[in-house]
C-alpha cells in the first residue's frame, strides 16, 4: 500500500531531539556545560551498545550461528514464583516422615538463618505420598499424578543450591545472574546471542498468570545494559496481547507506515552522527511493533487450537491461565520465537492460612499446573519440536524440611524459604530424559551429592544453546559482564547431557 512522501527537514527536526539540546546547553564555559556533561553521560552509557548495521532493524531480530553445534533452539521457562516444596512433589524422604514432629538436629541449625522462622523448628514430613512409577522409574508425589506420562522425557534435578534465601533476590540470581536490580535476563541473553527466527514476533516473550508478577518484578525479564531491544515483551491472554501495539483511533495502516518511516529516518541521522546504539534499538522495536500488529493476534488466539488440544491442557480461551499459557508457549516456538518465560505466581507455602498452606493451597496449584505441563511436553513431541526446544521448570529455591509454624501457629502446615537444597527439572533439547542427577541427605536439608549452582544451571542451559558463556559477554561499566557472573568460574554440567 502507498502511503505520503514524508516533507521534513531532518537537519532541522534533529535540532528538537533531547540529545541535540542537551548537547548545545550552554551552562558557562563550553568545556564544562550542562550539555556536554549530559551528552558525554549518555554516549558512555550507550558506547558499547550494538555495532551499527545497513538495516539495525532486520540486524537485531535475525537468526546467528551459535558458538557451536546446538543441541537446542528455543527454550520454554516455567518459573513458578514463590517456589513449591520440593518435598512435596520430588525428593521423596522416607526418613523424613519417620522422625515427623521431632526436633530438628542441632548441627543442621548452627549458623542457620532462616527468612520467618524462629526458635527450634521441628521436622516435617511430607503431606503427602509418593509413587516410584514409569518407565524411568522416578519418585513422583500424588499431587502431579500427570507428571508420570512425561518422566521418561524429564531430567529432574534433585542438586540445585543458591545463595538467595528471599524472593526478589534469588529471582533476580536466578534469571539475571545478579541478585541485584540492573542486570540483563536469561531470554535477553539468549536474544542477544542467537538472535531470532520470528521475524514478526519478538525474540523473547513473557507470559503471567496467578494473579501477580514475581517479586522482583518486571526486571526479571529486563534487558538492563544490554540494547533494550533484547528485553522481553509481556502478551496477554485477553484484551490486546500487547499494550499500545495498535493503531490508534482514527490512524490508517498507512499513516502508521509513513510516521515509522518519518520516526526512523531521523532516528538513522541520529546514529550517523552520533553513532547512538540504543536508538538502533528503538528503530527495531518500532518496526517489529508494526509487523507484530498483524502476528500477535494470530499467534495468541488459541480459539484456534482443536477442542481436543484445548483439553488435553486443560485451556479455556480468554481467561489468563497457566493453561493458557502452556498453549501459546507451543504456538510461539512453532512460529520461530526464541525464548518464552512463563511465570506463575501463587507457590509461597508458608503455612500461614489456607492460601498458601501444604494441605490446601499447594494440592490446587499443582492441579493447575501439572495437567497442563505435562500436555506440553507431550504436544512438543507429537510435533517433532521437543528435540529441539528445551523445557525448563522450577522456582527460585525451596522449601525447609522443618515446619515454619510462624508466630508459633499450628493451624495450618507450610515450609520457609531452603537455599540450600531444591528441584528443578528439564525435559527435550538435549537432557538426557528418564534420568534423576544429585541428591539431597536424608532428611532433604543440604546437598549430599552433585550440586549445581545457579550459575553453572545458566550455563548448562547456554551450552545446550550452541553458546559458550565464557564467550556470551557484554562490556558495561569497564566490566566484561555475563550471564553466569564476571568471574567466569561457572561449569557445565555435562551429568545432566544426553
Amino acid at each position: 500500500m502507498s502511503h505520503p512522501r514524508n516533507n521534513f527537514d531532518i537537519d532541522a527536526l534533529a535540532q528538537t531531539t533531547r540529545r541535540t539540546f542537551l548537547g548545545s546547553l550552554a551552562g558557562g564555559a563550553s568545556a564544562f556545560s550542562l550539555g556536554s556533561i549530559a551528552l558525554s553521560q549518555l554516549l558512555a552509557r550507550e558506547a558499547h551498545a550494538a555495532p551499527m548495521a545497513d538495516s539495525p532493524h532486520e540486524s537485531t531480530q535475525l537468526s546467528r550461528a551459535p558458538h557451536f553445534a546446538a543441541r537446542a533452539k528455543n527454550v520454554i521457562y516455567i518459573h513458578l514464583a514463590g517456589s513449591p516444596s520440593q518435598l512435596e512433589l520430588f525428593d521423596y524422604k522416607p526418613t523424613l516422615t519417620k522422625f515427623n514432629g521431632q526436633s530438628c538436629p542441632d548441627e543442621y541449625l548452627k549458623g542457620e538463618k532462616f527468612a520467618f522462622i524462629k526458635g527450634h523448628p521441628t521436622l516435617l514430613g511430607p503431606v503427602c505420598k509418593f509413587a516410584q512409577s514409569g518407565t524411568a522409574g522416578l519418585w513422583t508425589s500424588e499431587f502431579i499424578p500427570h507428571f508420570r506420562s512425561i518422566e521418561h522425557e524429564v531430567c529432574v534435578i534433585k542438586s540445585m543450591t543458591t545463595d538467595q534465601f528471599n524472593h526478589a533476590p534469588a529471582q533476580l540470581l536466578l534469571h539475571t545472574g545478579e541478585a541485584r536490580f540492573g542486570g540483563a535476563s536469561f531470554g535477553s541473553w539468549v536474544g542477544y546471542g542467537l538472535g531470532s527466527e520470528a521475524r514478526d514476533l519478538p525474540g523473547f516473550v513473557v507470559l503471567v498468570s496467578g494473579d501477580k508478577t514475581p517479586d522482583a518484578g518486571k526486571s526479571v525479564w529486563g534487558s538492563g545494559f544490554l540494547p533494550s531491544v533484547y528485553q522481553g515483551v509481556q502478551c496477554r491472554a485477553s484484551g490486546d496481547p500487547v499494550l499500545y501495539a495498535k493503531d490508534p483511533e482514527g490512524m490508517l495502516r498507512a499513516t502508521r507506515r509513513a510516521t515509522i518511516d518519518a520516526i526512523t529516518e531521523i532516528a538513522r541521522a541520529g546514529v550517523t552522527r552520533h553513532g547512538d546504539g540504543e536508538t538502533q534499538s528503538r528503530i527495531a522495536q518500532y518496526e517489529l511493533a508494526y509487523r507484530m500488529q498483524m502476528a500477535v493476534p494470530e499467534a495468541m488466539d488459541i480459539t484456534r487450537e482443536s477442542a481436543a488440544t484445548l483439553s488435553e491442557y486443560g485451556a479455556t480461551p480468554g481467561t489468563p491461565s497457566l493453561a493458557n499459557s502452556c498453549v501459546l508457549a507451543r504456538r510461539l516456538v512453532e512460529r520461530g520465537v526464541r525464548f518464552v518465560q512463563l511465570y506463575d505466581w501463587g507457590w509461597d507455602g508458608h503455612g500461614t492460612g489456607t492460601s498458601d498452606d501444604l494441605l490446601t493451597q499447594m494440592p490446587k496449584k499443582c492441579r493447575e499446573m501439572d495437567q497442563p505441563v505435562a500436555a506440553l511436553v507431550r504436544d512438543l513431541r507429537r510435533r517433532g519440536l521437543l528435540d529441539e526446544t528445551l523445557v525448563i521448570w522450577g522456582g527460585e529455591f525451596g522449601r525447609t524440611p522443618v515446619a515454619e509454624f510462624r508466630n508459633g501457629v499450628k493451624e495450618f502446615l507450610g515450609r520457609d524459604h531452603h537455599p540450600h537444597a531444591f528441584t528443578m527439572w528439564m525435559a527435550g533439547g538435549g537432557v538426557k530424559g528418564g534420568h534423576t542427577y544429585g541428591e539431597t541427605d536424608e532428611l532433604g536439608y543440604k546437598i549430599a551429592r552433585d550440586p549445581v549452582r545457579v550459575k553453572d544451571f545458566q550455563a548448562t542451559v547456554l551450552h545446550l544453546l550452541g553458546l559458550d558463556h565464557l564467550q556470551l559477554a557484554y562490556r558495561h561499566s569497564g566490566l566484561d559482564h555475563r550471564l553466569t557472573g564476571v568471574q567466569g568460574d561457572a561449569k557445565v554440567i555435562h551429568g545432566l547431557l544426553s
